[in-house]
């Protein structure tokens, strides 16, 4: 069985919930290994829509175990939340492992979060507010709370008030905010501690020995490449490392146990919160597509930018990633077009330039250069083989890969588990 890491290749919102979930029907563990509840995955299987924050995708899959592994921040508040919802739905999340080595998000990092977005003025980067920053800011400093320390009612409650006595003076003395009060958040997270302590395991260990036996697993990434802390448009970037080799990081699993990585990327671009953004459409075309592709963030509800496929910043990512192939989604939502386009290089300084530049000064002065294809202008949403699209739709697919230098293995045509037509069955057997 395989080991793959399912990565976003672009600034997230690609669809990567539907890639996990499409593996997920032949893997044994799907393992969510960055991030907190800031990002957003959505399934539709049938005329079910399901939407998860932190909650691994995987817990779908009857057979399934789904690990919230240590690179995670978790919000007991919304996790909880999500664990109630799922039961309400007839979903049964026996199955789920959280690391013990997992940090635990708590009231103060949202209202830090808050508070220090908001003092930035016109300099905000554009945060969900979710306290992820602030509590991914804690682990680096050595003074956040492991799960391990939150689901022990000695240990938990010591660590909170000494956190949040140090929290008070910086939300009081900076930021002119209001105190929290550290009795009442101890006596609604202890609730929450209880509720989640079965769930609390070694899962470093867990995944170690099912790599040994040959485990089939799926590493579930959130958000994506251009949102990694290093290797994105920093500083409009999230806290954690969103790449494949976040996988090893936030997982212990070693390098030498993946066995292929797929990027997924849509066939359009978008973008939430602030930063560059060559591609970006601020006309009728832009509004089409997000009408057309429903572009509102899962976890915010927030209007997505819309652009065209931004092939110089997939080319980096997919280089970045070691992505063995790309799954592309959303094809669909290009239908009506009359034609599309695809930015091949960049202008800069009256230079032309297909390496993608991190460095946000230079990339805000990118100007994209594009290739006009014919649009196929027609309805793909049930086709279930790639002879069958059009010859526009697969000429388009087939320059997109030779631009980014990677084959393309899944193309989605629909929200649905079964929009999905597989390009490369190899690639994708677990």
């Amino acid at each position: 069985m395989a080991n793959v890491v399912v990565v976003g290749l672009l600034w997230g919102d690609e669809a990567k919930g539907k890639v996990v979930d499409f593996l997920a029907e032949d893997a044994d563990y799907v393992v969510r290994y960055n991030g907190g509840n800031n990002a957003g995955h959505t399934v539709v299987v049938d005329d079910q829509v399901y939407k998860f924050h932190t909650v691994p995708v995987g817990v779908l899959h009857p057979k399934v175990t789904a690990v919230v592994a240590d690179g995670v921040v978790l919000d007991p508040q919304i996790f909880t939340g999500e664990l109630n919802a799922l039961k309400e739905r007839g979903i049964t999340p026996d199955r789920i492992k959280i690391s013990g080595n997992a940090h635990v998000l708590l009231p103060y990092h949202r209202l830090i979060d808050s508070l220090e977005e908001n003092s930035k003025g016109e300099n905000k980067i554009g945060t969900t507010g979710r306290g992820i920053g602030p509590c991914y800011a804690d682990k680096m400093s050595r003074t956040g709370i492991r799960m391990c320390e939150f689901v022990d009612p000695v240990r938990f409650r010591e660590r909170l008030f000494s956190c949040i006595e140090r929290k008070n003076a910086i939300i009081t003395n900076i930021y002119g905010g209001e105190a929290i009060d550290a009795e009442s958040v101890y006596e609604e997270y202890k609730v929450y501690a209880e509720q989640i302590r079965p769930y609390v395991t070694d899962t470093t260990k867990l995944l170690y020995e099912a790599s040994k036996e040959c485990a089939g697993i799926v590493f579930e990434g959130a958000h994506a490449s251009l949102l990694d802390i290093d290797h994105g448009t920093y500083p409009f970037v999230t806290s954690s490392h969103c790449v494949a080799g976040g996988a090893c990081i936030g997982t212990g699993v070693g390098p030498t146990m993946i066995d292929r990585v797929i990027g997924v990327v849509k066939a359009y671009a978008t973008r939430v919160g602030e930063g560059p953004f060559p591609t970006e459409l601020l006309d009728e075309t832009g509004e089409t597509i997000r009408r057309a592709g429903n572009e509102y963030g899962t976890t915010t509800g927030r209007p997505r930018r819309c652009g065209w496929f931004d092939s110089v910043a997939i080319k980096y990512t997919s280089a970045v990633n070691g992505a063995s192939c790309v799954a592309l989604t959303l094809l669909d939502v290009l239908d009506g077009m009359d034609t599309v386009k695809i930015c091949t290089h960049y202008e800069i300084d009256g230079k032309k330039v297909r390496d993608f530049p991190t460095d946000v000064s230079v990339l805000a002065k990118a100007t994209p250069v594009y290739e006009e294809m014919p649009g196929w202008k027609r309805d793909i949403s049930e086709v279930k083989l790639f002879s069958d699209l059009p010859v526009e739709a697969r000429n388009y697919l087939a320059r997109l890969s030779e631009l980014i230098e990677t084959p393309i293995c899944i193309v989605g045509v629909g929200k649905r588990r079964d929009q999905t037509i597989v390009l490369d069955s190899e690639m994708l057997e677990m």
